[in-house]
């Protein structure tokens, strides 16, 4: 006998099997291994991007060690010039010394500072300005918007102006004053706010000591006049109150000798730096007369010239026999007349019967009983 056995097919029987079971999760690898194909890939896309890119990075990179090289160089050479600018200035203040301005300049130690503290303010500007520059310039150059951050800048930069317009004031002026050298260390100004010797000069405020030993730290942006009185020269004035009798002649050669004695002797002849001159009569009175005398001195030396010239006038006049008066005064040989009225007594209103007194002290009559 014959069997026959049917064909059936793999996928007949997996049908009819039923859908096969899903792995769990727990059965499903965490990591898939990348192949090297895969590798060969991504290295293959890196290549090709950065052989398209590499020209582009390579202009920018050029592009910004251009600029940065520009900066630097541009920078050196106007610190340069500054520095030849500065030393030129300070050698023509030194080129007159001997001449008659002379007198008017400062000492050398004086320019040097002030030709250090002018560089160092121009150094530091033109380096802010050149380097500020040359950054906006390498944003620039990486395609960064530029707009946002200028407006926030100018915005940021008009708070501040506002905020801190005395600080700027303050420093502008400070400035102005290094650059006009208007006064410097060692000076006696008279600042209008304050009085000193300058100790320390600085671009916001300017630190002064008083007579009395006291420190005033005064801002240059509030300073609105200076009266330095240690440049140049000061003048030495003295007046001389004589009687209005007194022989002029004599007056005049006793001053003459004071003066002449006086520009002879040490330190005077170097504390005097031109001769003492008698100026003549300044002003006349009924019974005085003033003389002036005045002299050009060292610089913040006038006081003690004055009191040395006051001391030997005096001791000149004592020997000479020249009364020294002050003001308009009555002559010594002159009495004053008694007054008759010193010993009599002020009149009473009460002497008076009418006065309204005596009306007003006397008794009230009593009134009449009968009718």
């Amino acid at each position: 006998m014959h069997l026959e056995v049917p064909v059936v097919s793999l996928p007949a029987v997996l049908l009819a099997a039923g859908p096969s079971p899903s792995p769990s999760p727990s059965e499903t690898p965490a990591l898939t291994v990348p192949t090297f194909q895969d590798a060969h890939e991504s290295a293959t896309n890196a290549a090709g991007w950065v052989e398209q890119n590499w020209s582009t990075w390579l202009a920018i990179g050029l592009r910004v060690l251009l600029i940065l090289v520009i900066a630097a160089v541009l920078r050196s050479v106007v610190r340069r010039a500054i520095t030849k600018l500065i030393d030129r200035m300070s050698r023509t203040a030194e080129a007159v010394d001997g001449t008659a301005l002379g007198g008017l300049l400062v000492n050398v130690e004086r320019r040097r500072q002030r030709s250090q503290a002018i560089g160092s303010v121009l150094r530091s500007v033109a380096s802010f300005l050149i380097m500020g520059t040359a950054a906006l310039m390498v944003l620039a150059t990486f395609e960064i918007n530029l707009a946002p951050l200028l407006a926030s800048a100018g915005v940021a930069g008009v708070a501040i102006g506002f905020g801190a317009r005395n600080l700027v004031t303050d420093f502008l002026s400070g400035v102005f004053m290094i650059l006009e050298d208007q006064y410097g260390v060692g000076d006696s100004i008279d600042a209008g706010v304050a009085c000193g010797e300058v100790i320390e000069v600085g671009l916001r405020v300017t630190k002064l000591r008083g007579a009395n030993g006291e420190i005033w730290y005064v801002r240059n942006g509030e300073v609105k006049r200076i009266g330095n009185l240690s440049q140049g020269w000061a003048t030495a004035g003295v007046d001389v109150t004589v009687r209005a009798d007194e022989d002029l002649d004599k007056v005049k050669a006793t001053l003459d000798e004071v003066a002449e004695k006086m520009g002879k002797e040490e330190p005077w002849n170097e504390l005097l730096w031109s001769p003492i001159e008698v100026l003549g009569l300044d002003s006349v009175l009924i019974d005085s007369m003033v003389v002036r005398v005045s002299a050009k001195t060292m610089p913040g030396k006038s006081v003690t010239v004055e009191r040395e010239l006051r001391w030997r006038i005096k001791r000149a006049f004592d020997a000479a026999d020249i009364p020294i008066v002050g003001g308009a005064t009555a002559p010594a040989d002159e009495t004053p007349a008694p007054d008759p009225t010193a010993g009599m007594a002020a009149p009473s209103a009460f002497a008076s019967t009418t006065s309204p007194q005596s009306l007003a002290a006397s008794p009230i009559p009593p009134q009449s009983m009968t009718k």
